[in-house]
């Protein structure tokens, strides 16, 4: 049984117009997706803006809506409204952005005691030294507690979200672009610190991001989409040495090589694989612009890829 199970998720934004603002038309923010994570792993999920990958997350943890699909949690189909079942203390979310994520007004021990107060009834001694407690494991003085946002730097702030999130001892955490807002110098800090929490608390990541050599870094599966659906999954591994769909290739053409004497050599690499984008692009793609549904070229690996014939 898959710890987490999306099947065939479609979320569509309605669009009004007229003079009785009535639906003409729908946006397809996520069109059809389906992946699964196994407990203790990464899965990640990646595309440029307006893929529908953010979208696809913040379903899954109930602040979108559905419009069709089955999202199952341990086995638990999170979308049978009759069942009702509670699982915001076992999936929690670290946000994109440290700075807006976090109440300029609070201080940090309400900040992360916020989840705390919700579920779990303690005395204002256990909550303080359960704050504390949690600062510590995120690499943070347990003195910083009366502190606001404002007296941390980035990263720092982006730990103290972290902290909040793993206030409950979540099973699942879905992280969505939670370096993007980062110096490069902060964002391997972060992210090696999140694969070591993860091992310690046993933690299972839905990675969201735009750049795919973090999410490299980070995952174990990848799954891209563009445009609301799938184009390419399977084992990172496979994904980042043997690319299929003409969208993935040019992605990992755009991850930035460090040797400054590779420049002019991956700049010319970048053109011909956006050349090759341009004039392939119907190949891979409708007449709408849409990828074609999922095709196995392995166990491991799929590609959207029009049906032979």
């Amino acid at each position: 049984m898959e710890f987490l199970k999306v099947e065939d998720l479609k979320i569509h934004f309605p669009i009004r117009g007229g003079l009785l603002n009535r639906k003409i038309d729908s946006v397809r923010a996520v069109d059809g997706v389906s992946f699964s994570i196994e407990q203790g792993k990464t899965y990640g999920l990646v595309g440029e803006s307006g893929s529908g990958k953010t979208t696809t997350g913040r379903a899954i943890i109930g602040l979108n809506n559905i419009t069709s699909g089955k999202v199952f949690f341990e086995g638990n189909d999170l979308t049978d409204n009759s069942k009702k079942v509670d699982v915001r203390k076992d999936i929690q979310m670290i946000f994109q952005d440290p700075y807006s994520s976090l109440n300029p007004k609070k201080r940090v021990i309400d900040i992360v005691a916020e989840p705390l107060r919700n579920y779990e009834r303690l005395t204002k001694k256990e909550e303080r030294y359960k704050v504390a407690e949690l600062l510590e494991k995120v690499g943070l003085s347990p003195e910083s507690i009366l502190k606001y946002p404002h007296e941390f730097s980035g990263g720092q702030r982006q730990r103290i979200g972290i902290a909040r999130a793993i206030a409950l001892k979540p099973k699942l955490i879905i992280a969505d672009e939670p370096v993007s807002a980062l110096d490069v110098s902060v964002q391997a800090q972060v992210l090696n610190f999140m694969k070591d929490i993860q091992k310690e608390l046993n933690l299972t990541y839905l990675f969201i991001s735009h750049d795919l050599g973090i999410v490299k870094h980070m995952s174990d599966e990848i799954g891209i989409m563009y445009k609301g659906r799938y184009v390419e999954e399977g084992k990172t591994e496979e994904i980042f040495t043997n690319p299929q769909h003409i969208y993935t290739k040019r992605l990992v053409a755009a991850i930035p090589d460090i040797n400054p004497q590779n420049r002019e050599k991956q700049k010319i690499f970048r053109q011909s694989v956006q050349e090759e984008f341009e004039q392939s692009y119907h190949d891979y793609f409708d007449e709408e612009g849409l990828a074609y549904n999922l095709r196995n070229i392995s166990n491991s690996h799929s590609v959207a890829l029009p049906e032979k014939g």
